[in-house]
């Protein structure tokens, strides 16, 4: 695919038989020909919106590097260690000498680290939230735990995370929205731990504020300042307020229609979940954690994958004291067939 992808918009796409309006589900399917049915048959795309990164797109993306300066938005694998979370397990790392192990008689260390792949930052893989009125996750895909327990990623026909390595990860440009030092600008009291839904009118002032346009194929950053709170000596205030709600982008059809026509490659953010929690039922009225809005367009309907727990304290400072809010953005998951979730490993390069 070229720069020249020509993609619907969320009105203009295609209706898919049982689902929602604003399934893309085929778009990003391709046709070949099969040798052995003497005919052509249609390719499950696995990659949801990477396939917008064209090779012209990063080579364009490329151009931010100007200052040598990189910089890591990876959150400590423990920074979650101090909120209990039914079903996730705190991260365990071990260190044993080499002669401990019984490898060898000689000085030297190994370790181990056992963690849950939600625990700190990470991807969602395009089948860890479903649609949940049919089970479905992103392009009709149907995962079971025998059907993810592929060998390899050769052998394996779900979008999972383990599809970024052959395409050479993510790559492209970055944009941030700092909507923290945005509030702070205007004289606001904020706290990221106070809860706040953030609109697209929002978005669309801070972009403004910093002099951001966006472009087909970037990579949403968002900063609330979630974990710098939780880093530092708001934690425990941050604690007590998480059962009030937390700090997101507000989850709504129009929201996601926004998102789905600006036409971005990946989303991230520093906090929980991207979205503001608890979701909202059509009427405003909280929903339950089973009806998340912006996981089930993202994820299961666009196949846009959604970062979460970034640790985006140093990109805002470098972008508050040069004044830019693009950057050149690298991020690899770990290369494990079938993985779900996993740290980005990402760097944002000026």
């Amino acid at each position: 695919m070229s720069s020249s992808l020509r993609l619907p918009s969320y009105d203009d796409l295609p209706p898919v038989p049982n689902m929602p309006r604003g399934c893309a589900w085929g778009v990003f399917d391709t046709e070949q020909q099969d040798p052995a049915k003497e005919g052509v048959e249609t390719k499950k795309d696995l990659l949801g919106t990477l396939n917008i990164l064209t090779t012209d797109v990063i080579k364009e993306a490329a151009a931010e590097i100007k200052e040598g300066v990189s910089i890591s938005l990876n959150w400590s694998l423990d920074g979650m260690s101090n909120v209990p979370i039914p079903g996730r397990k705190k991260p365990a790392h071990s260190i044993h000498s080499l002669r401990e192990a019984g490898m060898i008689d000689a000085h030297g260390w190994d370790d181990e680290i056992d963690f849950n792949t939600q625990c700190s930052s990470q991807w969602d893989s395009l089948i860890h939230w479903h649609h949940q009125p049919s089970g479905l996750a992103y392009n009709g895909a149907q995962p079971t735990k025998e059907s993810l327990a592929a060998q390899t990623t050769s052998h394996n026909t779900l979008p999972t995370l383990d599809h970024w390595h052959p395409r050479g990860g993510l790559v492209g440009r970055g944009v941030l929205i700092d909507f923290k030092e945005y509030q702070l600008s205007k004289g606001i009291d904020y706290k990221a731990s106070h809860p706040h839904r953030i609109t697209v009118a929002d978005i669309e002032a801070v972009a403004k504020h910093q002099g951001v346009e966006f472009k087909q194929g970037d990579i949403f950053i968002l900063r609330t300042g979630f974990t710098e709170e939780m880093s530092g000596p708001g934690m425990m205030e941050a604690l007590m307020r998480m059962g009030q709600g937390l700090t997101g982008v507000h989850g709504s059809e129009d929201t996601a229609r926004w998102f789905w026509n600006h036409h971005f490659s990946a989303v991230a953010s520093d906090n929980m979940a991207f979205e503001a929690l608890p979701p909202l039922k059509e009427d405003g009225t909280p929903a339950g954690y089973n009806e998340l809005v912006l996981h089930t367009y993202f994820l299961s309907l666009f196949g846009l994958p959604i970062g979460e727990l970034w640790d985006l304290s140093r990109l805002g400072e470098h972008a508050k004291k040069t004044g830019r809010y693009t950057f050149f953005l690298t991020s690899i998951p770990l290369n494990i067939p079938c993985l779900v979730g996993s740290p980005p490993n990402a760097l944002a390069k000026f």
